[in-house]
């Protein structure tokens, strides 16, 4: 059984870290026979105090999998001693079928270590004094809790492992009517290729619009011609997997590279892709192989997102911060473009849509709001605040500046002048 069939692996290391980060104590995730996956601090992978004491190490698993077992029974927590003598408490996790693993804290000491000493190692296991020393050394590693707090410490894992719990529930239902629906797609059109008479050529022009999908992170239209592009390897390679998998690493490749190309951090989406590759090895049938590439694929097309989402906030800044100090001049759309690198009309789009008007719109209300300033000193006459503003001639200021404000520039001054001070 590999840990990510059963339960998220990733998710319950998350959870052991943030746990073991914020106690000082050490945590353990393991499978419910006691095979470690992770450990975070010092927890009962690090101890050793049995193999110091020539206890079989055996003994220690099996009194983790006893406290999974009276977790399981108590409701999901459980304080316990392990055979030397040192305290943990555990939390089981939750896969498919039950409980597939276990959040383990501990081994830390509720008494000090003389009287660790004292009753554990000279009364009950009656170590001779080279071995007291040789394990009073290896406990200066474990950390004391005091008793009142253990119960309030337990409860929180507890919780903590609950939401993890619930979280892979909720990711296990998503992902199963995610995979149906990958499959009913890939199906459908396998059904079309089994319908012509001969096996069609490599769907080039396909990849090609999977790719240009990607790039223009349009997620739909991405997932529909990956789909189809599923059917097609499939319906080739037959019971081939291995060939399977080496077609959707090229695929895996290619869109990595056509997210780089729309933007994504190329760092960043190198090493994701380093990381998703080690995944494929453990992917053993057609279903998880899809679900796999297709939620790859989304991960990558967020990035690419995110990236032109931070890329249109910066062009809108630049944008209003350059029509702000340049009113005056004489400023075009296509000179603006340019400025910031687009193309006119795909400027002149973003524009509409993170503003909420055109260009030319925004642009005259800036330099109307400039020319109402003006119009407070009496001794510049209308011409030159036209020119002033960035209008060429003052009919055109004036039908402008009606439009927007209601009135003409000459009104609106001396409303302004019959204004107390």
């Amino acid at each position: 059984m590999k840990p990510t069939d059963a339960f998220d692996l990733r998710l319950a290391q998350e959870c052991a870290q943030a746990f073991s980060g914020s106690t000082g104590l050490g945590c353990v995730v393991s499978d419910a026979a006691g095979k470690v996956f992770f450990e975070s601090g010092y927890g009962c992978a690090s101890c050793r105090v049995c193999q110091i004491t020539r206890h079989k190490a055996e003994d220690c698993v099996q009194a983790h999998i006893y406290g999974m077992t009276e977790a399981e029974r108590f409701g999901g927590k459980y304080i316990y001693f392990c055979p030397m003598g040192l305290t943990c408490f555990v939390s089981p996790i939750l896969g498919s079928e039950g409980s597939e693993a276990k959040i383990t804290v501990g081994p830390f000491l509720m008494v000090d270590i003389a009287d660790y000493a004292a009753w554990e190692m000279t009364e009950q296991m009656k170590l001779p004094d080279d071995v007291q020393a040789q394990v009073i050394r290896e406990l200066q590693n474990v950390p004391f809790v005091s008793p009142d707090i253990v119960t309030n410490l337990s409860t929180l894992l507890f919780m903590a492992v609950g939401f993890m719990n619930n979280v892979s529930a909720s990711k296990r239902m998503l992902d199963r009517q995610d995979s149906d629906i990958i499959q009913k797609q890939v199906t459908a059109y396998i059904h079309e290729l089994k319908s012509g008479e001969e096996m069609p050529p490599y769907p080039f022009e396909t990849e090609r619009d999977l790719l240009r999908a990607v790039r223009q992170a349009d997620k739909p239209e991405a997932h529909r011609l990956l789909n189809e592009l599923f059917g097609y390897i499939f319906f080739s390679v037959g019971s081939d997997f291995s060939q399977a998998k080496s077609r959707v690493y090229e695929l895996l490749v290619l869109i990595s590279r056509s997210a780089i190309e729309a933007g994504a951090d190329s760092v960043q989406t190198l090493r994701f892709t380093h990381q998703c590759l080690n995944d494929l090895p453990s992917l053993t049938d057609m279903d998880s192989l899809c679900l796999w590439l297709t939620k790859v694929m989304s991960t990558l097309m967020d990035s690419v997102f995110a990236y032109l989402d931070a890329r249109h906030a910066n062009v809108i800044h630049q944008t209003i911060q350059y029509l702000n100090t340049h009113y005056g001049e004489r400023i075009t759309l296509e000179d603006m473009a340019r400025r910031v690198y687009l193309s006119p009309s795909y400027f002149s789009r973003i524009f509409r849509k993170e503003t909420g008007i055109t260009f030319s719109a925004y642009l005259n209300r800036v330099r109307i709001e400039r020319s109402k300033e003006l119009l407070r000193h009496p001794s510049i006459r209308l011409t030159d605040i036209a020119l002033m503003v960035g209008f060429e001639d003052q009919s055109y200021f004036t039908k402008v500046f009606k439009k927007l404000t209601g009135t003409t520039p000459l009104h609106y001054r001396e409303s302004r002048a019959n204004l107390k001070p």
